[in-house]
């Protein structure tokens, strides 16, 4: 039997859902870089040959690290799903001559590199400058276009994203995003490879983006991912993912699998995140692309990763498309033959819908909850009126236990304040749409109220 060496980190699919897909291909030999879920920890025993922990200063050189343990365990593929760990394992991967990410992949990490690459290529992207300190970001905003956004360069989920609408907010700004680099390597939402990493930024024009004339129906958020894998250096597009709009500075919602694009639109789209992917010149890798939406047509991209959407992205791929993206991947890995889609999967393929759903502590309008309120998901399942056929659970791996206090939503630490993440399956996408802005609307109703004399405590 095969063998292969998952090496888990914070972020990516909930840990239990890729275990299990992994171990259904191969024994696994898991290397933890970060303290495993309470909800995964039992199970992960039963699912491994061998759980190893490495979450302190015994984690030394990472990528020495996954080599000796895979050399250990006599693996025949190094996999994760964390965006933390993708440079690590890709440079283990080519240390040990098993295929990987390859080379390249830190073009799918570093954003100003990512960048730079598209910039050579004359691929859309907002105009940016890499920042290494304060008199650069106000070097920038003096040559770039106002709104800038300031953004670390190795971060996720919108980590340390600061929205800049004058030179005066500069000093602020580079202070918080420094400081919300910090607060998330402390919390395990850091780069696991890159020393000082949490000091790299850059800083962009904010492009005028719009869902308008895109989607036919209202309440899309006005951008969209290209969902797809990389195998033996070619790019194959899987589907689109669609948003909810975003939370002031740009922190994600909901994302939901299929996007309701028409096909036309949908094929530009993939197009786009073709040349982006192809770019960076990545070996063997799942992959995640942002494209901005834009009037009369145009688009920017955002960013790519060497690695599958995050959130429940793969497993809403896996429900409506039957398409299971760790298994074949770690096939691929393993030698052995894969069918990859040929074209990117179209609403009309899709068996109904899907999407992930992050709660924060801001109402429709991006503006805060007027009192807070503790997380209690059967009171959610009780009170908020879905539509019929909906089904709503909460991802417990990724939620605060009910009772929790929903954390004061911050816009600087972005999904770093998130109460819970709920995966929703229905009918359709405009559904999931629907029943998420009901939800929204619901949560600071039907959520209990955190006493008065705790919340100032």
């Amino acid at each position: 039997m095969s063998t292969v060496l998952f090496v888990h980190a914070k972020g990516g699919p909930p840990l239990g859902y890729a275990l299990s897909r992994v171990a259904a291909r191969s024994a696994v030999h898991l290397l933890a870089l970060s303290t495993l879920p309470p909800t995964v920890a039992a199970s992960a025993g039963r699912a491994c040959v061998s759980v190893t922990t490495a979450t302190g200063p015994e984690r030394g050189d990472l990528v020495s690290l996954i080599v000796s343990r895979a050399r250990e365990v006599g693996a025949d593929a190094v996999v994760t799903f964390s965006e933390y760990a993708v440079v690590a394992v890709a440079e283990a991967s080519e240390k040990l001559g098993l295929p990987g990410a390859g080379s390249s992949c830190a073009l799918a990490r570093d954003k100003r590199l990512m960048r730079r690459v598209w910039s050579e290529q004359g691929i859309s992207q907002p105009r940016f400058r890499p920042v290494a300190d304060e008199q650069e970001l106000r070097d920038a905003a003096t040559a770039l276009r106002l709104p800038l956004l300031l953004k670390a360069a190795w971060s996720a989920g919108s980590t340390a994203h600061r929205i800049i609408r004058s030179a005066d907010e500069v000093p602020a700004a580079w202070q918080r995003a420094r400081e919300v680099m910090a607060e998330s390597a402390v919390l395990g939402y850091a780069e696991l490879h890159v020393a000082d990493a949490g000091a790299d930024f850059l800083v962009e024009e904010i492009v005028p983006g719009t869902a308008e004339g895109w989607f036919d129906q209202p309440g899309w958020g006005d951008y969209v991912s290209v969902e797809g894998v990389v195998a033996d250096g070619v790019f194959h597009p899987v589907c689109l993912s669609g948003r909810m709009p975003t939370v002031e500075p740009f922190t994600e919602r909901a994302g939901i699998t299929p996007a309701a694009l028409p096909a036309d639109a949908q094929r530009r789209v993939v197009a786009l995140a073709c040349e982006a992917v192809d770019a960076l010149g990545l070996a063997n890798c799942g992959t995640h692309t942002e494209i901005k939406l834009g009037a009369d047509g145009e688009m920017w991209v955002i960013e790519t990763a060497a690695r599958f959407g995050g959130a429940m992205t793969v497993p809403q791929i896996e429900e409506v498309f039957g398409l299971d993206l760790i298994g074949m991947l770690v096939d691929h890995l393993l030698g052995r033959p894969v069918t990859w889609p040929e074209e990117a999967r179209t609403p009309e393929q899709a068996r109904g819908a899907a999407g992930s759903f992050v709660v924060l502590a801001v109402d429709g309008a991006g503006d805060a909850w007027p009192d807070r309120r503790r997380w209690d998901f059967p009171a959610v399942q009780d009170a908020v009126p879905l539509s019929a056929g909906s089904r709503l659970s909460v991802v417990a791996e990724n939620s605060l236990p009910d009772g929790a206090p929903v954390p004061v939503y911050d816009p600087a630490a972005g999904a770093n304040t998130m109460a819970a993440l709920c995966l929703l399956s229905a009918d359709a996408p405009e559904t999931v749409l629907h029943d998420f802005r009901t939800l929204v609307d619901a949560l600071p109703r039907v959520l209990p109220q955190v006493d008065p004399m705790e919340a100032r405590s």
